[in-house]
């Protein structure tokens, strides 16, 4: 598998903050994103630095885990990294929102890069480190969980499992899959073509005995089955055991709710003065957690909890005191759950993790929770960046190297359209490119000679010159694409293979890792495609690889 790298500057919408906590060379900018990122992103000290956690609150988060793995079909390797975690092991994590069938490939890229990152802070540091996945069940945007974006022919197609909450603000891990996966499990099975994976992918999300499918369990399995030999745990931490290790996290966003808000507030007025954005808007009365309540249908309903002026809290229409949301806690602790600000601090609570493997999002959202993490837990997770990655098939490198087409044009082109005019200027006859760019020089030199006198007559004239020129040379330019455009369409193939390498590199203006799912390139690559994934996780690249399969 070749390789390319690209500075991360290059991709699409990448935030000013993760630009440069990417690629700061500056002396003074290193020093200022040291003050949110203590840890070097591409370096091993963290490696040395993993907690250190109590034999008691060991045997019970390897007891949960391996409870809970058992479930998601683990294999061996699995079950013994869990063993490592009892008997003093650090983690190296990683994590994301539950995706209908494993979600896009970047769930992929996270998994590869926290155990290619395990491995390495094992052999550096002497101590054993154990790549994790936690599974953020605790969501309640069923819309965005439910679907699937797999390539057809000439578009990408989206399935969706159609699972029926009634409206209901529920945690979605936990929703059954029951009857509704059928049609949506056979929708992928044809446009992967019924590849092996398809078997992996009815085993995890249809009932058998003794389990029952729900949107949380099926990820789970499928990702424990396909990280296997590598032996990445998967946890599901919506579940009591696990809230119950994380209980003193959620107990002191609650005691501590004012000096949790002003902290948050300052680091978001402090990331806003030095010209980045605060990922999370945090407002005064806003707090870290929500609260599952039963609705007036006895359906569980998650409920973001608000701080009212008197001290109190309100979840929905329903008012708490802290003394009762505390008794909650010590009774039901399932039913408080963190946000986005509060989640990494509750996982590293729970797990003794060295590093934390995050995208540009959460890397943003890190240098606010940084100050949660030193006012509950006394320290600060090293977080690293995830493989970033676009994998090119190849049919799709052949046609880039027929036509000499850069990675880096296909995201410049955007649309498939665009990529069709540039294939035809390149397949233009050399006579017709020769006269376009005779006409275009001659109207290039004369029209600089014009501009130059009559901005010498007058600058006013200068400046409306100026602007009729740039006209001019706007239908130079029509021209060409037109001409190219023709050419394109004459030539019908070519668009066709335009239309193939836009879908694949950059479908629907999107990076491949944000929107085509991981299983349609394990159907394509097979069982072979994870471990070579994570032999290319290492920081060789701090950038976007290009991995040519």
């Amino acid at each position: 598998m070749q390789a390319e790298c690209y500075p991360i500057s290059t991709l699409p919408g990448t935030s000013a903050l993760f630009r440069d906590y990417a690629e700061a060379t500056d002396r003074s900018a290193v020093e200022r994103l040291r003050q949110w990122y203590p840890a070097d992103p591409f370096r091993m000290e963290w490696a040395h630095k993993g907690p250190e956690f109590p034999l008691e609150h060991r045997e019970r988060l390897a007891d949960a885990l391996k409870s809970q793995s058992e479930m998601l079909g683990a294999g061996p390797a699995a079950l013994a990294n869990i063993e490592r975690l009892r008997g003093g092991a650090a983690a190296v994590v990683t994590g994301q929102q539950v995706g209908l069938f494993g979600g896009p490939l970047l769930t992929l890229l996270k998994a590869a890069t926290a155990i290619r990152k395990a491995q390495d802070a094992t052999a550096v540091s002497g101590r054993e480190h154990v790549p994790v996945f936690w599974l953020a069940t605790e969501d309640h945007d069923l819309p965005e969980v439910d679907q699937v974006h797999l390539p057809g022919k000439t578009s990408i197609e989206t399935g969706h499992l159609r699972i029926g909450d009634n409206g209901h603000a529920s945690p979605v891990g936990a929703l059954p899959v029951g009857s509704t996966s059928e049609a949506g499990l056979a929708w992928a099975e044809e446009l992967l073509q019924f590849a092996p994976v398809c078997d992996w992918l009815r085993e995890a999300y249809t009932d058998h005995a003794g389990y029952t499918a729900t949107l949380a369990s099926g990820m789970g399995r499928l990702l424990s089955r396909v990280f296997a030999e590598q032996g990445l745990v998967v946890m599901d931490a919506s579940e009591r055991p696990f809230h119950a290790l994380g209980a003193g996290v959620l107990r002191i966003a609650l005691e501590d709710a004012d000096g949790l808000e002003a902290a948050l507030i300052e680091r978001s007025a402090e990331l806003e003065r030095a010209g980045y954005h605060a990922q999370v808007k945090v407002a005064a009365g806003m707090s870290l957690l929500f609260l599952v309540s039963e609705g007036s249908d006895g359906v569980p309903e998650r409920k973001s909890l608000r701080r009212l002026p008197d001290g109190g809290w309100k979840a929905g229409a329903r008012s708490y005191s802290t003394a009762e949301l505390l008794q909650i806690l010590d009774a039901e602790p399932e039913r408080l759950s963190p946000n986005a600000l509060l989640r990494p601090v509750m996982q590293d609570a729970i797990l003794p993790t060295a590093a934390y493997i995050g995208g540009p999002a959460e890397i943003a959202y890190f240098a606010q929770s940084a100050v949660v993490y030193q006012r509950i837990l006394g320290r600060v997770t090293a977080v690293l960046p995830r493989l970033s990655a676009t994998l090119v098939e190849p049919a799709i490198a052949e046609i880039m190297a027929r036509h000499e087409v850069q990675f880096l044009q296909a995201l410049e082109a955007k649309t498939a359209g665009e990529m069709t005019v540039r294939l035809g200027a390149r397949a233009m006859p050399v006579e017709g490119k020769r006269k376009l760019a005779a006409a275009g020089n001659a109207l290039d030199t004369e029209l600089s000679a014009l501009l130059e006198y009559m901005a010498s007559l007058s600058p006013d004239l200068g400046r409306a010159a100026g602007v009729s020129a740039s006209k001019m040379r706007y239908q130079m330019n029509r021209l060409r694409r037109m001409a190219a455009r023709f050419e394109g369409e004459r030539m019908g193939s070519l668009s066709k293979q335009a239309t193939a390498v836009m879908l694949s590199l950059f479908p629907e203006e999107h990076l491949q890792e944000r929107l085509i799912a991981g299983v349609y390139f394990l159907a394509k690559f097979g069982e072979t495609l994870p471990q070579r994934l994570v032999e290319h996780a290492g920081q060789e690249c701090p950038g976007h690889r290009v991995l040519w399969l």
